[in-house]
């Protein structure tokens, strides 16, 4: 346990901002998981729209440190990949 106060309060802090991130992590998740159950089902017309609402999401997740860079542009490519690849 810390024993400092400044110690202490950085562990409420480190435990709020972990709350708080987990609704971002979570939200971000489940839009990309949207994307993949259309593309699963076949839907292109629906992927695409569902591809649409998730790349700002994910783009604000990345952009606030939650996600690498670098695996937010890993999915958005692969999905538009699979996406374009319907017919």
């Amino acid at each position: 346990m810390a024993n400092s106060a400044s110690a202490r309060k950085r562990v409420r802090q480190a435990a709020k901002r972990r709350i708080h991130n987990m609704s971002f992590r979570s939200e971000a998740r489940t839009t990309i998981k949207n994307v993949i159950n259309a593309i699963e089902a076949g839907d292109k017309k629906q992927a695409q729209e569902l591809y649409n609402v998730m790349v700002p999401v994910i783009d604000k997740v990345a952009s606030k440190g939650i996600f690498h860079k670098n695996k937010i542009a890993r999915h958005k490519s692969r999905l538009n990949s699979k996406i374009k690849a319907m017919s």
